[in-house]
């Protein structure tokens, strides 16, 4: 077993400070995708660069893309191919990036050529025949490897002719994205019905607004069917917002800690659902100001146990999670059944983690309970799962002893994040 850990000592006082967070990861890659099938060149700016950033970057430069970085810009220059993929052929690696896993096989299917696209252990773990059947009804070519639904995944690419397709909401809404996003370049028009209810919504309404920022409409009812004609994407020049879903730690470490902490450059505005976070810590008893270019949290006395259905803000339920123990009631989560599949199953390793510092946990099919406890020192396990570090960091604030195994996983999407959290000391 690795010996690789980091300390978390606890704050000596409240913290009192702004922080500044990167990038949108789920933003970044979306406005990549667009950039690189947009006809011109876009300017992106604010992009995130990190493990997922970087899978999603490299491979659309392996596809022939002319993509230009300046990371200490926070820069990319991206010169798109009016949705023609310029390479035939080309094998694939993308890590444990959902994003980029899903979305380069789709736009992979307006291509011609022969493809393959795989990911790290865990990623071979995580299902994509949803949305491999979807692509199917519209013509595409691209299936299992392995023929159990998951990746690798292999695209016999001669472009899509549209049509319709259904696709199961209940397991991701990225499956949804992906072809809404390439949809556009079909030979037809393509219609998209939503099967059951979709998890985490508010990534399909970021999707749909970035579409139409880069010149594209798609016509909806809600979230049970999508209608996009052929239409082109431009090139242009675009700002990405911070990571909502980034500045929850530090939000919830206000709260955790009665501190004041605000984050600059996410507003009323902002196209990402985690925002919301500030709500659920407002409903705990923080205070909560919120701005047109800012959001800011401020601790009260002592945090409130909450029954909250945090399907919409999944990401945001380990970072909850983390803090429960520290409120006065309990904190009962629901509805994010989907937080098994992804970079690890959230719930039962939030469970096992929590109960390994003291918590008392119990773990429901679609969510956890969680009764107020006196939690304890201990080395967290992270299973390569940068959630799962980045919220047990949390109650290392208060809690001495907390040591996070193997921290370098927080490098998918954060990797500064505990020199930000160091920050709080100031």
């Amino acid at each position: 077993m690795s010996t690789d850990v980091r300390v978390i000592v606890p704050l000596q006082r409240a913290p009192d400070c702004e922080v500044r967070v990167p990038g949108s990861k789920s933003i970044t890659n979306r406005a990549v995708l667009l950039a690189a099938l947009a006809e011109g060149e876009s300017t992106l700016d604010g992009v995130l660069f990190s493990d997922d950033t970087r899978f999603m970057l490299d491979a659309w430069h392996r596809l022939g893309i002319a993509v230009a970085v300046t990371e200490g810009a926070e820069r990319c220059c991206v010169r798109g191919c009016g949705g023609a993929v310029p390479a035939a052929t080309a094998d694939l690696f993308v890590g444990n990036a959902g994003t980029a896993m899903r979305f380069i096989v789709a736009a992979l299917c307006l291509g011609h050529g022969r493809f393959r696209v795989d990911g790290s252990a865990r990623m071979r773990e995580r299902p994509i025949q949803d949305l491999l059947d979807a692509l199917g009804q519209l013509g595409g070519r691209a299936r299992s490897e392995s023929g159990g639904g998951t990746p690798p995944v292999l695209v016999e690419a001669d472009g899509l002719l549209g049509g319709n397709a259904r696709i199961v909401g209940s397991r991701s809404s990225q499956f949804l994205s992906a072809v809404l996003m390439v949809a556009p370049y079909a030979r037809h028009g393509v219609r998209i019905a939503v099967e059951g209810s979709l998890v985490t919504p508010p990534y399909v309404d970021m999707t749909v607004a970035m579409m139409a920022a880069f010149g594209v409409h798609v016509e909806r009812d809600g979230y049970r069917s999508f209608a996009v004609p052929p239409q082109r994407y431009c090139g242009r020049a675009y700002r990405i917002e911070p990571d909502a879903s980034s500045a929850q730690y530090f939000l919830a470490a206000a709260a955790l800690t009665g501190g004041r902490v605000r984050v600059p450059g996410l507003g009323r505005d902002s196209l990402q659902g985690d925002v919301t976070f500030a709500d659920v810590l407002e409903r705990m008893g923080a205070r909560v100001v919120r701005g047109d270019d800012f959001v800011e949290v401020r601790g009260g006395a002592a945090l409130t146990g909450i029954e909250v259905d945090m399907n919409a803000i999944s990401d945001t339920a380990p970072t909850l999670a983390a803090i429960a123990p520290f409120a006065r009631s309990p904190v009962i989560i629901r509805n994010i059944a989907h937080a098994r599949l992804q970079e690890s199953d959230r719930l039962h390793a939030v469970a096992t983690e929590l109960r390994r510092l003291g918590g008392r946990v119990a773990e429901r099919p679609d969510g956890l309970v969680i009764e107020p406890s006196e939690v304890r020192g201990g080395t967290v396990e992270t299973y390569d799962d940068h959630r799962i570090a980045m919220s047990f960091a949390l109650i290392g604030l208060r809690v001495p002893g907390i040591a996070i195994r193997e921290p370098g996983c927080v490098a998918k999407t954060f990797p500064g994040y505990f020199d930000c959290l160091e920050g709080l000391r100031r």
